[in-house]
């Protein structure tokens, strides 16, 4: 029996509002970029589900299938792919991070 890695990583992507695919945990961060990008959304209180791509060698290949993006950490915010350290670095200096993370009210 074949594992559908795209398939799981697209349902963990769409049943979550905000996902961070990291080395490591929230709790324990396992590389500076992920480090970084926990502590930009812990400055911005949000919640977000952590999914730790080294216990699994599938899903750490698997994301950057899904999104053809080469590095980790990557966050996605309602299903939708924002970006690595480097993007959600920038929005956030650049105010633009608060306004995608916040649930919409439109509609």
């Amino acid at each position: 029996m074949s594992r559908d890695v795209l398939a799981e990583i697209d349902q963990t992507v769409k049943s979550h509002d905000i996902v961070l695919f990291m080395k490591g945990t929230k709790e324990w961060p396992q590389c500076g970029f992920s480090d970084r990008v926990v502590r930009i959304l812990q400055e911005q209180e949000t919640d977000f589900t952590d999914i730790n791509v080294l216990e699994d060698p599938a899903i750490r290949q698997g994301i950057k299938d899904y999104t053809n993006w080469p590095t980790i950490p990557q966050l996605y915010v309602r299903g939708e792919f924002v970006g690595g350290c480097d993007i959600v670095t920038n929005l956030h200096l650049g105010g633009q991070l608060s306004g995608l993370l916040s649930p919409s009210t439109d509609g």
